[in-house]
């Protein structure tokens, strides 16, 4: 390298790779090294960009290998729970199944022996509530036999062929460990007797033909319904119109209870629905109605007069409308 001398302080001379001779002054030299400067803090922002970016790539793929790996184990979380569910729901379903089996395996069993042994076959038959039907005929109607076992008869059946007995309304029947039966009974009561071929049909008050006989039991007699004979069996109910007519025959006799006087009516005439008639063979009078109104009324003047009248042989006649001033009399019969 050589120097020259006039500007010895401002310029340096250089020589390069390529040989040539380059000549400098202060200023460039440190514009070339800001440059220089520049340029390195360039490349050393890019290599930082780059460092940066690699980075931001790397953690999103890590994030999203992470997230990938946290949908699987959630994935596998829920197979597995699926799995044991399901399991779990098989065990179950198999307990559940053999306790079925066990509960049916003792329920027959039981039933066998229970059907089998001796110890339940009856001994005592009773019959309650009876007074009409004789507890023979019940439990013969009935088709229970003792020394049978107490589970074996079926109690609808039994029931059903007890009430084909007319006298009866209702059955119900208990078993009482372990060897007795009870069968309670609801018998129908008699309250009028019906003429028929020379005999006479019991009927209760809900029509039921109970009985065909003589009129044993001197119930009031009834004439008047149509009912026709032959259909008069005991265990059937009179006609429709007659069960309508009933109802006043109720009403009537309602009245003659209120009054004291059922024991005393012989037969009740309901042929002429506008002039109802009574007679009381012991008082030997007729009692004419008229229809069915003012019942009670027209009984309390039928005791007074029966009372008055005592041993006269007449009728009564209370057929009139008390609420138009009619009054109540006695006509006694000539002889």
């Amino acid at each position: 390298m050589k120097q020259k001398t006039s500007k010895e302080e401002e310029v340096n001379l250089y020589y390069f790779d390529n040989g040539q001779e380059q000549e400098e002054t202060i200023d460039d030299i440190m514009k070339r090294k800001k440059t220089k400067e520049r340029e390195k803090r360039i490349e050393q922002r890019k290599k930082e960009d780059f460092d940066d970016q690699f980075d931001f790539d790397t953690e999103t793929v890590i994030g999203m290998t992470n997230k990938n790996k946290i949908k699987q184990e959630e994935h596998k979380k829920q197979e597995f729970t699926k799995q044991q569910r399901k399991r779990n729901k098989t065990i179950r379903r198999i307990k559940r199944i053999i306790k079925i089996v066990i509960l049916l395996g003792i329920i027959i069993g039981a039933i066998i022996f229970a059907t089998c042994s001796p110890i339940f076959n009856i001994q005592n038959i009773e019959v309650l509530n009876n007074n009409r039907v004789s507890a023979e005929n019940v439990i013969s109607l009935s088709g229970i036999n003792k020394n049978e076992n107490i589970f074996r008869f079926i109690a609808t059946k039994a029931i059903s062929q007890i009430k084909q007995n007319a006298y009866i309304e209702d059955v119900k029947i208990k078993r009482v460990i372990p060897n007795k039966v009870q069968i309670e009974v609801t018998e129908r009561e008699p309250k009028f007797s019906i003429p028929v071929l020379g005999e006479f049909a019991y009927i209760s008050t809900q029509g039921y033909i109970l009985e065909i006989g003589q009129n044993e039991l001197n119930l009031p007699v009834i004439y008047g319904l149509q009912t026709e004979e032959e259909n008069i069996v005991a265990g059937k109910r009179i006609n429709e119109k007659d069960l309508i007519s009933l109802e006043t025959i109720l009403k009537i006799t309602s009245a003659i209870e209120d009054a004291g006087l059922y024991n005393k009516v012989t037969n009740i005439d309901i042929s002429n629905k506008n002039d109802y008639s009574i007679y009381m063979q012991e008082e030997k009078k007729t009692i004419h109605l008229g229809d069915a109104s003012n019942l009670s009324n027209k009984m309390l003047y039928v005791v007074t007069i029966i009372e008055q009248e005592k041993g006269k042989e007449g009728d009564i006649f209370a057929n009139g409308d008390l609420n138009s001033n009619f009054k109540v009399y006695f006509r006694e019969k000539l002889t």
